[in-house]
Protein backbone atom coordinates (compact mmCIF):
# COMPACT_ATOMS: atom_id res chain seq x y z
CA UNK A 1 0.00 0.00 0.00
CA UNK A 2 1.13 2.96 -0.75
CA UNK A 3 2.26 5.75 1.92
CA UNK A 4 -0.36 8.79 2.48
CA UNK A 5 0.75 11.55 0.42
CA UNK A 6 2.13 14.55 3.02
CA UNK A 7 1.01 17.83 2.64
CA UNK A 8 0.61 21.04 4.41
CA UNK A 9 2.92 23.48 6.16
CA UNK A 10 6.41 22.35 7.24
CA UNK A 11 8.29 24.29 9.01
CA UNK A 12 12.64 24.49 8.69
CA UNK A 13 13.41 24.05 12.73
CA UNK A 14 15.64 26.78 13.72
CA UNK A 15 18.60 25.75 15.49
CA UNK A 16 19.15 27.56 19.19
CA UNK A 17 22.55 27.15 20.11
CA UNK A 18 23.93 28.08 23.96
CA UNK A 19 26.45 31.22 24.31
CA UNK A 20 29.45 28.20 23.97
CA UNK A 21 27.79 27.32 20.75
CA UNK A 22 26.52 24.26 21.73
CA UNK A 23 22.64 23.15 20.70
CA UNK A 24 20.26 24.31 23.21
CA UNK A 25 17.97 21.12 23.57
CA UNK A 26 15.34 21.92 25.46
CA UNK A 27 14.97 24.86 23.34
CA UNK A 28 15.06 23.32 20.67
CA UNK A 29 12.68 20.86 21.83
CA UNK A 30 9.73 23.24 23.44
CA UNK A 31 10.46 24.99 20.36
CA UNK A 32 9.29 22.18 17.72
CA UNK A 33 6.56 21.26 20.06
CA UNK A 34 5.40 24.35 19.65
CA UNK A 35 5.38 24.40 16.20
CA UNK A 36 3.60 21.31 16.13
CA UNK A 37 0.66 22.69 18.43
CA UNK A 38 0.44 25.34 15.47
CA UNK A 39 -0.39 23.19 13.39
CA UNK A 40 2.99 22.78 11.70
CA UNK A 41 4.81 19.82 10.50
CA UNK A 42 8.43 19.83 10.55
CA UNK A 43 11.54 20.32 8.04
CA UNK A 44 13.97 19.74 10.88
CA UNK A 45 17.94 20.14 9.50
CA UNK A 46 16.69 22.05 6.57
CA UNK A 47 18.76 25.80 5.60
CA UNK A 48 17.48 27.77 8.28
CA UNK A 49 17.82 25.01 10.91
CA UNK A 50 21.65 25.69 10.16
CA UNK A 51 22.10 21.88 9.51
CA UNK A 52 25.42 22.28 7.58
CA UNK A 53 26.93 24.17 10.78
CA UNK A 54 25.80 20.53 12.60
CA UNK A 55 27.68 17.25 13.00
CA UNK A 56 26.44 14.43 11.62
CA UNK A 57 26.59 12.88 15.38
CA UNK A 58 24.58 16.27 16.64
CA UNK A 59 21.52 15.59 14.07
CA UNK A 60 21.57 12.15 15.17
CA UNK A 61 20.83 12.87 18.73
CA UNK A 62 18.87 15.54 18.47
CA UNK A 63 16.33 13.27 16.58
CA UNK A 64 16.64 10.65 19.29
CA UNK A 65 16.03 12.46 21.95
CA UNK A 66 12.97 14.65 19.79
CA UNK A 67 11.60 11.33 20.21
CA UNK A 68 11.14 11.64 23.64
CA UNK A 69 9.57 14.91 23.73
CA UNK A 70 6.20 14.50 22.43
CA UNK A 71 6.89 15.51 19.03
CA UNK A 72 4.98 13.55 16.05
CA UNK A 73 7.75 12.18 14.12
CA UNK A 74 5.55 10.76 11.35
CA UNK A 75 5.13 14.44 10.82
CA UNK A 76 8.79 15.22 10.67
CA UNK A 77 10.85 15.45 7.45
CA UNK A 78 14.43 15.74 8.03
CA UNK A 79 16.88 17.44 5.71
CA UNK A 80 19.71 14.06 5.25
CA UNK A 81 21.41 15.45 2.43
CA UNK A 82 25.24 16.31 2.27
CA UNK A 83 28.27 15.91 0.37
CA UNK A 84 29.65 12.64 1.21
CA UNK A 85 27.76 9.57 0.02
CA UNK A 86 27.70 7.81 3.18
CA UNK A 87 26.80 10.57 5.62
CA UNK A 88 23.32 10.84 3.77
CA UNK A 89 22.41 7.18 4.20
CA UNK A 90 23.50 6.86 7.31
CA UNK A 91 20.86 9.71 7.96
CA UNK A 92 18.78 8.87 6.33
CA UNK A 93 18.71 4.94 7.25
CA UNK A 94 18.74 6.81 10.86
CA UNK A 95 15.63 9.17 10.16
CA UNK A 96 13.58 5.94 8.69
CA UNK A 97 14.29 4.32 12.00
CA UNK A 98 12.30 6.87 14.26
CA UNK A 99 9.54 6.52 11.56
CA UNK A 100 9.76 10.21 10.33
CA UNK A 101 7.65 10.91 7.13
CA UNK A 102 10.94 10.78 4.76
CA UNK A 103 13.87 13.17 3.97
CA UNK A 104 14.50 16.22 2.70
CA UNK A 105 17.66 15.94 0.59
CA UNK A 106 20.24 18.29 -0.95
CA UNK A 107 22.09 17.19 -3.84
CA UNK A 108 25.74 16.94 -3.16
CA UNK A 109 26.99 20.50 -3.38
CA UNK A 110 30.69 20.83 -3.20
CA UNK A 111 31.72 20.20 -7.01
CA UNK A 112 29.55 22.72 -9.73
CA UNK A 113 28.79 22.01 -12.56
CA UNK A 114 27.60 18.10 -12.27
CA UNK A 115 25.93 16.36 -14.61
CA UNK A 116 22.29 14.94 -14.39
CA UNK A 117 23.76 10.99 -14.77
CA UNK A 118 26.08 12.54 -12.10
CA UNK A 119 23.13 13.34 -9.85
CA UNK A 120 21.27 10.48 -10.92
CA UNK A 121 23.87 8.39 -9.50
CA UNK A 122 24.22 9.72 -6.61
CA UNK A 123 20.15 9.56 -5.65
CA UNK A 124 20.26 6.21 -7.20
CA UNK A 125 23.26 5.02 -4.86
CA UNK A 126 21.53 6.77 -1.85
CA UNK A 127 18.04 4.19 -2.38
CA UNK A 128 20.00 1.05 -3.47
CA UNK A 129 22.10 1.50 0.09
CA UNK A 130 18.97 2.21 2.30
CA UNK A 131 17.56 -0.50 0.86
CA UNK A 132 14.42 0.43 2.70
CA UNK A 133 10.94 0.14 0.68
CA UNK A 134 9.21 2.46 3.50
CA UNK A 135 11.91 5.59 2.09
CA UNK A 136 10.17 8.37 0.98
CA UNK A 137 12.47 10.81 -0.58
CA UNK A 138 12.07 14.49 -0.85
CA UNK A 139 14.18 16.08 -3.45
CA UNK A 140 15.87 19.82 -2.63
CA UNK A 141 16.28 22.08 -5.46
CA UNK A 142 17.45 25.57 -3.62
CA UNK A 143 20.08 26.37 -6.17
CA UNK A 144 21.06 29.67 -4.72
CA UNK A 145 22.60 27.92 -1.65
CA UNK A 146 23.93 24.64 -3.72
CA UNK A 147 25.15 25.57 -6.93
CA UNK A 148 23.20 22.66 -8.20
CA UNK A 149 20.04 22.83 -9.65
CA UNK A 150 17.53 19.56 -9.31
CA UNK A 151 16.22 19.16 -13.19
CA UNK A 152 13.08 18.61 -14.23
CA UNK A 153 14.29 15.88 -16.33
CA UNK A 154 16.23 14.64 -13.57
CA UNK A 155 12.97 14.46 -11.18
CA UNK A 156 11.32 12.92 -14.27
CA UNK A 157 14.08 9.91 -14.48
CA UNK A 158 14.20 9.10 -10.54
CA UNK A 159 10.45 9.41 -10.83
CA UNK A 160 10.23 6.86 -13.50
CA UNK A 161 13.15 4.50 -11.72
CA UNK A 162 11.95 4.92 -8.11
CA UNK A 163 8.55 5.34 -8.52
CA UNK A 164 8.20 4.26 -4.72
CA UNK A 165 10.93 5.92 -2.99
CA UNK A 166 11.02 9.49 -4.80
CA UNK A 167 7.97 11.37 -3.14
CA UNK A 168 8.27 14.62 -3.61
CA UNK A 169 10.43 17.87 -4.08
CA UNK A 170 11.02 20.97 -2.41
CA UNK A 171 11.55 24.06 -4.44
CA UNK A 172 13.64 26.99 -3.55
CA UNK A 173 14.41 28.67 -5.96
CA UNK A 174 11.45 31.34 -6.21
CA UNK A 175 10.47 31.03 -9.69
CA UNK A 176 7.23 30.79 -10.33
CA UNK A 177 7.30 29.32 -13.66
CA UNK A 178 9.44 26.26 -12.36
CA UNK A 179 7.09 25.73 -9.44
CA UNK A 180 4.22 25.76 -11.87
CA UNK A 181 6.15 23.42 -14.35
CA UNK A 182 6.74 20.68 -11.41
CA UNK A 183 2.86 21.02 -10.16
CA UNK A 184 1.76 20.38 -14.25
CA UNK A 185 4.53 17.62 -15.27
CA UNK A 186 4.77 15.46 -11.83
CA UNK A 187 0.87 15.53 -10.42
CA UNK A 188 1.61 12.15 -8.48
CA UNK A 189 4.73 13.96 -6.77
CA UNK A 190 4.11 15.97 -3.54
CA UNK A 191 5.57 19.78 -4.66
CA UNK A 192 6.38 22.44 -1.51
CA UNK A 193 6.99 25.53 -2.59
CA UNK A 194 9.58 26.98 -0.46
CA UNK A 195 7.86 30.11 0.46
CA UNK A 196 3.69 30.58 1.52
CA UNK A 197 3.34 33.28 -1.25
CA UNK A 198 3.02 31.10 -3.77
CA UNK A 199 0.29 29.42 -1.66
CA UNK A 200 -2.88 30.03 -3.40
CA UNK A 201 -1.72 30.21 -7.13
CA UNK A 202 -0.25 26.68 -6.18
CA UNK A 203 -2.51 25.27 -4.38
CA UNK A 204 -5.14 24.61 -6.78
CA UNK A 205 -3.08 22.85 -9.18
CA UNK A 206 -2.42 20.34 -6.56
CA UNK A 207 0.66 21.79 -4.31
CA UNK A 208 1.01 19.90 -1.24
CA UNK A 209 1.68 22.74 1.11
CA UNK A 210 4.60 24.60 2.04
CA UNK A 211 7.78 24.30 3.27
CA UNK A 212 9.30 27.89 4.63
CA UNK A 213 11.18 30.00 7.00
CA UNK A 214 8.61 32.05 8.41
CA UNK A 215 6.21 29.32 9.45
CA UNK A 216 8.82 29.34 12.54
CA UNK A 217 7.22 32.46 13.87
CA UNK A 218 3.99 32.53 11.78
CA UNK A 219 2.74 28.54 12.26
CA UNK A 220 -1.12 28.59 12.56
CA UNK A 221 -1.91 31.17 10.14
CA UNK A 222 0.09 29.61 7.28
CA UNK A 223 -0.97 26.11 8.40
CA UNK A 224 -4.71 27.58 7.96
CA UNK A 225 -4.04 28.84 4.72
CA UNK A 226 -2.68 25.48 3.61
CA UNK A 227 -5.85 23.58 4.69
CA UNK A 228 -8.11 26.70 3.70
CA UNK A 229 -6.93 28.14 0.34
CA UNK A 230 -10.43 27.68 -1.20
CA UNK A 231 -12.60 28.90 1.22
CA UNK A 232 -13.96 32.48 1.47
CA UNK A 233 -11.39 35.19 3.18
CA UNK A 234 -8.18 33.30 2.06
CA UNK A 235 -7.28 36.04 -0.27
CA UNK A 236 -7.50 38.41 2.84
CA UNK A 237 -5.09 35.73 4.89
CA UNK A 238 -2.90 35.26 1.47
CA UNK A 239 -1.96 38.98 1.78
CA UNK A 240 -1.81 39.10 5.51
CA UNK A 241 0.72 36.16 5.63
CA UNK A 242 2.88 37.59 2.86
CA UNK A 243 3.07 40.63 4.61
CA UNK A 244 4.69 39.10 7.45
CA UNK A 245 6.82 37.23 4.52
CA UNK A 246 8.12 40.15 3.22
CA UNK A 247 9.13 41.86 6.38
CA UNK A 248 11.17 38.61 7.50
CA UNK A 249 13.19 38.79 4.00
CA UNK A 250 14.67 42.07 4.51
CA UNK A 251 16.84 40.69 7.36
CA UNK A 252 19.03 38.01 6.83
CA UNK A 253 16.51 35.42 7.64
CA UNK A 254 17.91 32.93 10.23
CA UNK A 255 19.38 35.70 12.68
CA UNK A 256 15.93 37.53 11.81
CA UNK A 257 13.86 34.34 13.14
CA UNK A 258 15.96 33.95 16.08
CA UNK A 259 15.61 37.23 16.97
CA UNK A 260 11.75 36.94 16.71
CA UNK A 261 11.70 33.88 18.81
CA UNK A 262 14.04 34.99 21.50
CA UNK A 263 12.27 38.60 21.68
CA UNK A 264 9.02 36.70 21.77
CA UNK A 265 9.65 34.34 24.38
CA UNK A 266 11.84 36.86 26.38
CA UNK A 267 15.27 34.17 25.80
CA UNK A 268 17.68 36.40 24.08
CA UNK A 269 19.71 33.40 24.14
CA UNK A 270 18.16 32.51 20.93
CA UNK A 271 19.68 35.09 18.96
CA UNK A 272 23.28 32.81 19.23
CA UNK A 273 24.33 31.70 15.55
CA UNK A 274 27.52 29.23 14.85
CA UNK A 275 29.83 31.44 12.80
CA UNK A 276 30.72 32.15 10.37
CA UNK A 277 26.72 33.73 10.84
CA UNK A 278 25.74 36.34 12.87
CA UNK A 279 23.19 38.09 14.83
CA UNK A 280 21.03 40.80 13.88
CA UNK A 281 22.71 44.42 14.54
CA UNK A 282 20.81 46.83 17.21
CA UNK A 283 20.11 48.15 14.45
CA UNK A 284 18.41 45.46 12.59
CA UNK A 285 16.92 44.63 15.85
CA UNK A 286 15.13 47.86 16.13
CA UNK A 287 13.63 47.78 12.40
CA UNK A 288 12.48 44.33 12.61
CA UNK A 289 10.69 44.92 16.14
CA UNK A 290 9.04 48.31 14.67
CA UNK A 291 8.07 46.80 11.20
CA UNK A 292 6.24 43.83 13.44
CA UNK A 293 4.67 46.14 15.50
CA UNK A 294 3.24 48.29 12.16
CA UNK A 295 2.06 44.89 10.65
CA UNK A 296 0.17 43.91 14.12
CA UNK A 297 2.19 40.94 14.28
CA UNK A 298 1.52 39.48 17.61
CA UNK A 299 4.88 38.57 18.95
CA UNK A 300 3.14 37.23 22.35
CA UNK A 301 1.46 34.21 20.36
CA UNK A 302 5.31 32.78 20.79
CA UNK A 303 4.85 32.13 24.53
CA UNK A 304 6.94 29.48 25.71
CA UNK A 305 5.12 25.88 25.25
Amino acid sequence: MAAPRLSGAFAPAVTPFTPSLEVDFDAYAAHCLWLQRHGAGLAIFGTNSEANSLSLAERMMLLDRLSGRGIDLSRTLPGTGGCALPDTVALSRHALLHGCAGVLVLPPFFYKGVSDDGLFAYYSELIERVADANLRLFLYHIPAFSGVPISLGLIERLARHYPDQIAGVKDSNGDWANIEAMLRNFPQLSIFPASESFLTRAMPLGAAGCISATINVNPAAISALCANWAAPGAAAAQQQVDRIRQIFQKYPMIAALKWAIGHGRGQQQWQVQRPPLSPLSAQQQASLRAELAAAGFAMAALEQP
